[in-house]
């Protein structure tokens, strides 16, 4: 029995509804207009994009409005920009959601792209992108990126260059709008208790899209790096912070689930086997967890640590040692995959009990096409996962002449580690 209703209305625009018992519902939108879609001129323009939805538009016309008629009612609203996609959400009482479908309708329909806004919001992204660099456990993520995919736009940050963030103007912000924030181009997912055409009778009222088609496609992937393995930010840090990783597999990717369950079993708790060699035995690191990042057509697969400054290369070959041993031996046990199976969908039932949680999952699959998969589905999908299966991804994945590895710390030489990724 299908746990969603989804219809695609003339222009394009696609509607998705979810039902979940409760009293709040979730209104997310999402587009494809993530830092995938921009060239290296305008690196940045997704995110900066998304902060300008907030500054006002036809009917809401400044932040303190479109504030007030969101807090008015106790609602929580936010945006997000990834790689491949943006959104924007509101989560609020059910009896209160003609507010959300006002508010998100407007704002990214009818931006005004003041000019005076952009030069004040200039600032605030500046900021951001110093939060982030002065925040390596955050940091080290983006910069393990940037060494696995090179100098492309699935290496780039999302949060763009200082230099776009000081020079980006209205009539950039008009382009990028009007080529992918388009009817065609966006799904609204709603999720909460409550009923398809009702939702579909709100999209039609406050959703007028003009019929518009996508102008801007994202750039295609260009592989993975191949030439540089470290990449290191020299940075007076009480603790040094690393990734080190592999090339993995894109969410369509037959092995995904195997993939991602070989995660868990390796570093995704506190009973696995990242958690309980490399911290809980050694003592080297505070935080360690390893996991997978997929997108459409690639992915990777990694292990985040803040270590010892004084034991930085320990730290290195014990998360080495750990990936060498999967590849050869000993195996993912049953007894590890079970339980792996068990926390994955664990997890997922919980998430899955919030709105925005569900609202996110639909709607996501079904802007990149991905085939939306329920609870049901992705639990068949797990269970189906065997020994043999993880040890053939193990095999695949685990590669060291394709190991990455960023690194944030004290300065040290690049040697050093080169020495330290082999098996």
């Amino acid at each position: 029995m299908k746990t969603f209703q989804e219809t695609k209305l003339d222009n394009g625009l696609r509607v998705i509804t979810s039902p979940v018992p409760s009293d709040s519902i979730t209104l997310l939108v999402l587009v494809g207009a993530g830092s995938r879609y921009e060239t290296e001129d305008i690196n940045g323009i997704s995110h900066f994009i998304e902060h300008m939805f907030f500054k006002g538009a036809k009917r809401f016309k400044n932040t303190k409005e479109v504030s007030e008629a969101i807090d008015g009612v106790g609602g929580v609203f936010n945006a997000f920009t990834g790689k491949e996609y943006a959104g924007y959400y509101v989560k609020l009482a059910k009896e209160n959601k003609k507010v959300a479908f006002d508010v998100v309708s407007d704002m990214l329909i009818n931006p005004t792209f003041d000019p005076a806004e952009i030069d004040k919001e200039r600032g605030v992204i500046m900021e951001e992108l110093n939060m982030y660099q002065d925040t390596p456990m955050y940091q080290i993520g983006w910069d393990f990126e940037k060494v696995l995919f090179g100098n492309q736009p699935m290496g780039w940050d999302q949060i763009g260059t200082k230099q776009l963030i000081k020079s980006v103007t209205r009539e950039q912000f008009q382009d990028y709008h009007r080529q992918l924030y388009s009817s065609d181009n966006t799904v609204i997912s709603v999720a909460g208790n409550i009923e398809h055409q009702e939702i579909l009778d709100l999209v039609n009222q406050y959703f007028q899209f003009q019929l518009t088609e996508k102008k801007r496609r994202w750039a295609d992937f260009e592989g993975y790096e191949k030439e540089k393995r470290v990449i290191m930010q020299a940075k007076k840090t009480e603790q040094a912070h690393l990734c080190i990783g592999f090339p993995g597999y894109p969410t369509t990717h037959p092995d995904y689930f195997a993939e991602k369950l070989l995660s868990i079993a390796l570093g995704g708790n506190m009973s696995s086997r990242m958690f309980l060699n490399v911290r809980e035995a050694q003592g080297l690191c505070y935080y360690i967890n390893s996991t997978i990042d997929d997108y459409s057509d690639c992915g990777h697969f990694s292990t985040n640590a803040g270590v010892d400054v004084k034991r930085i290369d320990q730290a290195v070959i014990s998360i080495v040692k750990e990936y060498k041993e999967l590849k050869n031996s000993p195996k993912i046990e049953a007894a590890e995959l079970k339980k792996s199976k068990s926390y994955l969908y664990g997890k997922l039932v919980i998430n899955l009990e919030d709105s925005q949680e569900v609202a996110h999952l639909i709607g996501k699959q079904a802007l990149l096409g991905e085939g939306i998969k329920t609870l049901g589905d992705l639990h068949q999908l797990i269970n189906a996962v065997t020994l043999e299966d993880i040890e053939r991804v193990a095999m695949d994945i685990m590669d060291s002449s394709k190991m990455k590895l960023a690194y944030i710390g004290p300065e040290r030489s690049q040697d050093s580690f080169e020495k330290l990724m082999t098996f």
